[in-house]
């Protein structure tokens, strides 16, 4: 804590989601929960904003519009953000999907399936990329 009382400034989370209702409900657990979010709405946004940004993570659909889906997001943090390669987490509604199955056996990231519960969400997310209790 600071003397004000309050949290430090730390990086935010990069929340790649296209569905709206998808992205408010993981917005709202994560900033209840003291996380910062910057959001995108496309594989594509999400590449233009790590290029730049810093970031404690990236939550991902493994689905997004835009020609950039969430396994090139991974390739290219990968290549280019390699720090942030075993922060992401992935999201999908499409877990029975031959090549989402391979991407995260590729990848080795963690995966939630939707819809998925507040306390699922934050364990994920403590795990890849900490508690925000931790940076105080």
């Amino acid at each position: 804590m600071t003397e004000t009382g309050t949290k430090p400034a730390s990086a935010p989370i990069l929340l790649i989601e296209d569905e709206p209702g998808v992205m408010a409900y993981v917005r709202a657990v994560l900033e209840r929960n003291g996380y910062r979010v910057v959001s995108a709405d496309s594989g594509a946004e999400a590449l233009r904003l790590l290029t730049s940004g810093e970031f404690l993570g990236v939550v991902s659909d493994m689905r997004t519009p835009g020609g950039v889906d969430g396994a090139q997001v991974h390739a290219w943090i990968c290549e280019h953000r390699p720090e942030l390669a075993s922060r992401l987490v992935f999201i999908t509604g499409d877990i029975a999907n031959e090549e989402t199955v391979a991407t995260l056996r590729r990848t080795g990231a963690p995966c939630l399936e939707k819809p998925f519960r507040v306390r699922q969400l934050l364990d994920v997310i403590e795990n890849t990329m900490g508690n925000t209790a931790a940076h105080e």
